[in-house]
């Protein structure tokens, strides 16, 4: 016994001495380690184990952090202790989420939570919601982000833990600085590094005094802001703390490129993606990317801008690519612990929803709303960087070309991830609906065809092409969703084929008077799939060959999607493959016959834009200045509202020929912007508004959208654009006013 005494003696002066001397803690949970190697003691064991994997984490060693945390999960369990178990979670969660694997990190939050609100325990209650505050703040979502630093703080009271509570405080006051609450932010910071030098905790002084910077690079307060970031280095750099001294890094760099001192950012941001690739730091590391194409395209070093712009939309590909099922399992677990969390305060209304069997309709509507808001946070930076490429493309040379096209595909690819997690929410919801509208078909094929002929031209594969319909035949189709079935299967065969084709086969297999039946065919050489997998591939998130699957990358929905899709036409997907030889994909639908109403182009009269006066509503300052660009080369004079509250009152005082506004805006959003503008007396009353938004989703808001002449989706389509702005009769009807 005297010997079990004195190692959690030992123990218990490491946990202390972590905030002042790290080298100390780790030196005596080894002393530990060693001392239970040579007896039966596997409870001090499990728990040195513990300890060590939280020091390692703190000083950016990971993997040894994981080992370390493992082995002493498996010695916890082994022994039934349930806050051993929590307290090994805990640390494996800190190394997921502080390397590239957040949403794995917060499953294990969320576990080790749970179990120490089982046992009231504040101080790691405290600890778990300042972590979960983390993730939420990498998810970008800011409201809960506060609501988890708020109970890190509220439990920390309990026990009068200063510590802990200045530790939820640093984070807050970066929340508050996103939020523009700039003097909230500050009042916050303060707190923590007074409570910081009254307890002595070195390493919290050192967050602290990394929140004081970025507060007053927020004033502007510039010199004031470089003598903080350098102190928060020094003891970061004393203390091992390798993810402190990243962000400090990468701050820094932000404040140098406000301050016009390109070199001395392009240092710090070396700095930091030297941590970042050491220690795996991806959520910093595309962020120091994107810093660097701002810098050098502040040069104008346009070669360099795109290098490090593709080099941001590739990491932030990986992570997106390597995220999505993580991003959909994880925020499950999350809604169902909030769920619970809300019992005791809902009670009856809960107990209602229970038996009235809406408790999985509630959770899918939750998921909605969050994959809705992570697709516009997702959509806002994507619509920059699309029409930048677009423009470039304009006036690009041969040697650019290809980078270009790279960022193209790279960029395309992120669209196509979301908008598979969004549609696939859709489908699961039953609340899509089919728009079919009179298209040329074989115009339609034929530019599915080519859209995709480069990717299969790249790997060296013959994509080819045939069509039994004739150029003149029309039909009623929702051109959207017959797109997305076929490139989702020709995008399919692409990847999985190594050599060989590809066939696009579709042919009318039976004709009538108002009706033809037509047959899709998709072929390809690739190397089969075996019979007991065919009926598994079209199941959601489906993983037949894990390895190949992340190779190639994707979601996992898109055959999922062409499955829900082809029986929304009241059709079905069938497949045949054989090992070796390849598979075909096949459907058919009955297509209503249209009328050709096409118009000769010399016909087709547009009004000019030269001179037209648009009044853009946009708080996103990036998006803003290229769409300014952007309309300036149609001749048009743009007026910049940053907000729906700017735009209404520039719409009281002077006539627009129409308005391009943005959804959601701080202030005052686009829907309550456009429904003032459209029930007041100014002259912008009827002339046509567009809805520019990257929330998918906007256009469902059935309480405003006939406000709007139409909806423009983030990414912008340039010729979409163009072609709505130039759209003749485009004032409301009345009874939309």
């Amino acid at each position: 016994m005297a010997l079990k005494d004195k190692l959690i003696s030992l123990l218990d002066e490491a946990n202390k001495a972590r905030i002042y001397k790290l080298d100390y803690s780790i030196e005596l949970a080894k002393e530990v380690l060693s001392s239970c190697n040579d007896s039966d003691l596997n409870d001090i064991k499990a728990k040195a184990l513990s300890q060590l994997s939280l020091y390692h984490m703190i000083i950016g060693d990971n993997e040894t952090a994981l080992q370390h945390a493992q082995k002493s999960m498996e010695l916890f369990e082994a022994l039934n202790d349930e806050k051993g178990i929590a307290d090994a979670k805990y640390s494996i969660a800190g190394v997921y989420y502080k390397t590239d694997n957040y949403h794995i990190g917060l499953v294990f939050l969320i576990d080790a939570l749970n179990i120490y609100k089982k046992f009231n325990d504040y101080y790691n209650i405290s600890r778990c919601e300042k972590s979960l505050g983390t993730v939420y703040e990498y998810s970008d979502d800011q409201k809960s982000a506060v609501q988890a630093y708020e109970n890190a703080i509220a439990a920390a009271k309990k026990i009068n833990d200063l510590n802990l509570e200045s530790n939820a405080y640093n984070n807050l006051s970066g929340v508050y600085i996103k939020q523009q609450k700039i003097e909230l932010a500050s009042t916050i910071i303060e707190k923590s590094i007074a409570i910081k030098q009254e307890t002595g905790d070195v390493r919290g002084l050192a967050f602290a005094k990394y929140g004081r910077a970025k507060v007053l690079l927020a004033l502007q307060k510039h010199q004031e802001s470089e003598i903080e970031f350098e102190e928060s280095i020094a003891i970061h750099t004393q203390m091992g703390e390798r993810l402190g001294l990243a962000m400090c890094f990468h701050k820094m760099a932000k404040l140098y490129l406000a301050m016009n001192r390109l070199e001395d950012a392009k240092k710090r941001l070396s700095d930091a993606l030297a941590l970042t690739e050491q220690y795996n730091i991806s959520i910093i590391k595309f962020k120091c990317y994107y810093l660097l194409y701002r810098i050098y395209k502040q040069e104008k070093n346009e070669t360099a801008a795109l290098d490090y712009l593709e080099h941001y939309l590739n990491e932030k590909e990986h992570v997106i690519n390597t995220q999505t099922l993580k991003v959909i399992d994880s925020y499950d677990m999350l809604v169902q612990m909030k769920t619970m969390q809300k019992e005791a305060q809902l009670q009856k209304e809960k107990a209602e929803m229970i038996e009235k069997n809406n408790r999985a309709e509630e959770a899918a509507r939750v998921r909605q709303e969050f994959l809705s808001t992570m697709s516009h946070e997702i959509r806002t930076p994507l619509n920059a960087i699309t029409t930048i490429v677009s423009m470039l493309s304009e006036r690009s040379n041969d040697e650019d070309t290809k980078l270009i096209n790279s960022l193209k595909f790279s960029s395309n690819l992120l669209m196509w991830i979301i908008n598979d997690i969004l549609d696939f929410t859709k489908l699961d919801l039953g609340k899509m609906m089919l728009e079919f509208h009179p298209v040329s078909l074989k115009e339609l094929l034929e530019n599915i065809w080519k859209s995709y002929d480069y990717q299969a031209q790249e790997k060296g594969l013959q994509f080819k092409f045939h069509c039994g319909i004739s150029n003149e035949a029309m039909y009623l189709v929702d051109q959207t969703r017959l797109t997305q079935i076929l490139g989702n299967l020709v995008s399919n065969a692409i990847k999985f084929t190594k050599k060989g084709t590809v066939d696009l086969v579709v042919e009318v297999t039976k004709k009538g008077k108002q009706y033809d039946v037509l047959t899709f065919k998709v072929t390809d050489t690739g190397e089969g799939i075996e019979s007991k997998d065919l009926v598994k591939i079209f199941e959601s998130f489906s993983q037949i060959k894990n390895t190949i699957t992340r190779k190639q990358g994707g979601t996992g929905l898109g055959l999922a999607i062409v499955k829900n899709l082809v029986k929304l036409h009241k059709s079905e997907i069938k497949v045949t493959s054989e090992i070796g030889k390849g598979t075909t994909f096949w459907f058919e639908l009955k297509l209503k016959k249209g009328i050709n109403h096409i118009q000769n182009k010399e016909e087709v009269v547009t009004e000019s834009l030269e001179d037209k006066k648009v009044l853009l509503a946009e708080d996103n300052a990036i998006n803003a200045q290229i769409a300014i660009r952007l309309l300036s080369r149609w001749g048009i004079v743009t007026d910049h509202a940053k907000n729906g509250k700017e735009a209404v009152e520039k719409a009281k005082n002077q006539p627009y020929d129409f308005i391009l506004m943005d959804i959601h805006m701080p202030e005052m959003d686009g829907f309550e912007a456009t429904a003032i503008i459209r029930n007041g007396n100014s002259s912008n009353k009827s002339i046509p508004i567009y809805a520019l938004t990257a929330d998918i989703s906007a256009k469902d808001n059935n309480g405003y959208n006939n406000f709007f002449n139409g909806f423009l989706l983030k990414p912008l389509e340039i010729d979409k654009l163009h072609k709505a702005l130039l759209a003749p009769n485009t004032t409301l009807p009345e009874h939309n006013l």
